[in-house]
């Protein structure tokens, strides 16, 4: 049986704008007892220390979001004004490939896929007669546990923003972009880039929750091109009805102004891809998915014969 699963996480600005709604209300707040007030009076110098250094980190965080949309070439195929209509494709990728690729040229699984993502980009608009010399921004969520200290517990969400390499001809070089770029992210740490917007919750004001969040959930186009997401499942095997599940496919939300959204998502031994579009903007989804299993192919082919050359090497 096979199953579809909707990516539960929502993006970095989706979860911003929830942030939003939850905050409380600023101007309602009761008479304070006099007693409260004077106990507040003596806190406040430490507060006002601690605001002072909430706007500070909000200030530099959105410095980052800022200039990392500076100086890229995106395409429009990947930019579409809402439709309300949506076309789904769904790929499946041996994971033992995966780790082939991986062992050949270093970096990590998420690496690898992502520089299939990359190489897919490139093979569908070439197909599309569309230009190839872009390095359109994808926006990589990752997860962050929260300090014991802190309040509401559990993980909050931020991200890493990678240009794909799509203007790269060379699939091994586009795996080398991609986890350099990943590499300089995790140094950098989910403070920078665009993903780094769900983390001014934690730094900005109720009230600024309300006036910013809509905002940024409109200006999801501005900061990234593409959601590139991984939905971790359970290591055992899933049943729906008694019978076994063989295929789940993790389906992205698509944000405002967006035309395509990719999950990934590991299941006994295959990855499974994701793809979900605007229906009116991409009609060519399937062409995308068969983009997918062709670079995974040629990644395959090219680290293996990479491989044999290096060992004739004398």
């Amino acid at each position: 049986m096979s199953g579809a699963a909707r990516h539960t996480a929502a993006p970095s600005l989706a979860a911003l704008s929830a942030t939003a709604r939850r905050a409380a209300p600023l101007l309602d707040a009761a008479a304070e007892p006099v007693a409260d007030v004077l106990a507040g009076a003596v806190a406040f110098p430490g507060r006002l220390q601690d605001a002072v250094s909430g706007a500070g980190r909000a200030l530099d965080i959105g410095v980052s979001v800022a200039v990392s949309g500076l100086a890229v070439r995106s395409t429009p195929a990947l930019g579409s004004e809402p439709t309300g209509t949506r076309r789904t494709a769904g790929v499946v990728i041996d994971v033992d490939d995966v780790h082939r690729v991986r062992k050949a040229v270093g970096g990590t699984v998420n690496d690898v896929l992502i520089g299939v993502v990359a190489g897919a980009l490139r093979r569908w608009l070439d197909g599309r007669g569309e230009r190839t010399d872009v390095t359109p921004r994808a926006l990589v969520p990752v997860s962050q546990r929260r300090p014991r200290t802190a309040h509401p517990q559990g993980n909050r969400l931020s991200g890493y923003l990678v240009r794909l390499p799509v203007d790269q001809a060379d699939p091994l070089a586009r795996l080398a972009a991609v986890r350099g770029a990943m590499d300089r992210n995790k140094d950098a740490g989910p403070r920078r880039g665009a993903g780094a917007v769900a983390l001014l919750a934690d730094h900005v004001p109720a009230l600024g929750h309300r006036l910013a969040g809509p905002v940024a959930g409109h200006a999801a186009r501005l900061w990234f091109d593409v959601l590139v997401t991984s939905v971790p499942l359970p290591g055992v095997g899933l049943r729906l009805g008694g019978h076994p599940v063989v295929e789940v496919y993790p389906y992205a939300p698509l944000a405002r102004g967006q035309a395509l959204a990719v999950a990934l998502s590991s299941y006994r031994g295959r990855v499974h891809v994701g793809l979900v579009a605007d229906g009116a903007a991409v009609p060519d989804l399937d062409r995308l998915a068969d983009a997918v299993r062709a670079e995974v192919e040629t990644l395959v082919t090219a680290t293996a014969t990479g491989l044999e050359e290096s060992r004739g090497a004398p």
